[in-house]
């Protein structure tokens, strides 16, 4: 009944993907995140002769009726109170990354205290048939309380407040180590379909791979136990690292970016609200005067932050609050041949430094 970090590398110490890991009171294990992690849990159970049984790894689908469970969560000043409510007495004290149960309803729900941003609230789950009947109570229940259903575009912005940076690109397109995995992948896969994107100059794939410690996974880093990756990691552990870093925007030139889609000259890349991705793996060129010094993830719009910010990681040397450095926004010869990326020229924007990405106000 509690969760963990799950941090998958290859043989070389690159990162493949992080997952949330839980076990419940069976003892089962439920692998949750984005597909590179998943999948690559699925290829190690299913090519070694561990007693591991693999189920439910379907393509994630719209329709409740066609998944094994539901997850929803419920986060916010006024959480507590609203669960309690449903629950009909004191919620179970649940400490954080810890499971627990209580009821919405007659509905019994297995709950994680997964309060990224501080506010009260769980993420909870329970058989997908009560998926429907859980929602319509906490919405009924919760309209004297002001919920709100966010929607599904706010999860990048949340997740970037938090400082999670979800989307490297997983490190399995080359090296002896994914050799296999890459031979187990059907076409249809995730990984296979899966787009680059951005300005960061890489001439080979393996320049965008990254490692824990880029991530700020560093102090998750142990070497009691065995895993694979661990011989590469110990070797890289005495080496300079990246920093996760938050890239606050220029205000000045994210104005001039919308403007340009007004007339009057080349337009800039268009910035989608709230989250301005155009590709799987989408990483711009970060450089202190000429001199490439990281990479930065996608930018998203926060009104908490009342403007545009994204993650990145610099080098050690540039981590330092209130360092301004540039961005390179946009792709090199009017952008690449992506149906979804317009014709643009690239500019400058001007960032600044916050070492802290990880907020909790």
């Amino acid at each position: 009944m509690q969760a963990k970090q799950l941090i998958l590398c290859n043989g070389e110490g690159f990162l493949i993907g992080d997952a949330i890991l839980t076990c419940d009171e069976s003892g089962g294990l439920t692998v949750v995140g984005r597909p590179e992690g998943a999948m690559w849990v699925r290829y190690h159970a299913e090519t070694t002769d561990l007693d591991v049984k693999v189920t439910g790894f379907e393509i994630p689908t719209p329709h409740l009726n066609e998944r094994q469970t539901y997850r929803y969560q419920v986060q916010g000043p006024k959480a507590d109170r609203l669960l309690e409510e449903l629950n009909g007495g004191p919620l179970p004290e649940i400490k954080f990354f810890k499971m627990g149960m209580f009821n919405v309803g007659r509905y019994q729900v297995t709950a994680l205290n997964h309060r990224m941003s501080g506010a009260a609230g769980y993420e909870f789950w329970g058989p997908s048939g009560d998926g429907q009947a859980v929602k319509a109570l906490l919405l009924e229940a919760g309209e004297q309380y002001g919920m709100r259903q966010i929607g599904g575009r706010v999860y990048s912005t949340t997740a970037m407040e938090s400082g999670w940076l979800g989307g490297p690109v997983s490190a399995i397109y080359s090296g002896p180590s994914t050799e296999g995995f890459r031979e187990y992948l059907p076409a249809s896969s995730f990984q296979a379909n899966a787009s680059l994107g951005g300005s960061y100059p890489s001439t080979a794939i393996e320049d965008m791979y990254v490692t824990p410690w880029d991530l700020g996974y560093g102090f998750m880093v142990k070497f009691d136990h065995d895993f694979l990756g661990r011989t590469s990691l110990e070797a890289k552990a005495t080496q300079p690292h990246r920093k996760k870093v938050r890239l606050l925007w220029g205000q000045d030139d994210v104005l001039r970016i919308a403007g340009s889609m007004l007339g009057g000259g080349d337009p800039c890349k268009y910035m989608e609200m709230p989250a301005a991705s155009y590709a799987t793996y989408c990483f711009d060129q970060v450089l202190d005067g000429d001199k490439l010094v990281g990479m930065s993830y996608y930018p998203v719009y926060s009104a908490n932050v009342e403007g545009w910010f994204s993650l990145a990681m610099v080098d050690e040397t540039c981590a330092i609050d209130g360092q301004v450095l540039s961005l390179t926004w946009g792709e090199a010869d009017g952008g690449a041949a992506k149906p979804g990326v317009e014709p643009h020229i690239q500019t400058t924007v001007a960032v600044t430094v916050d070492s802290k990405p990880v907020k909790r106000d």
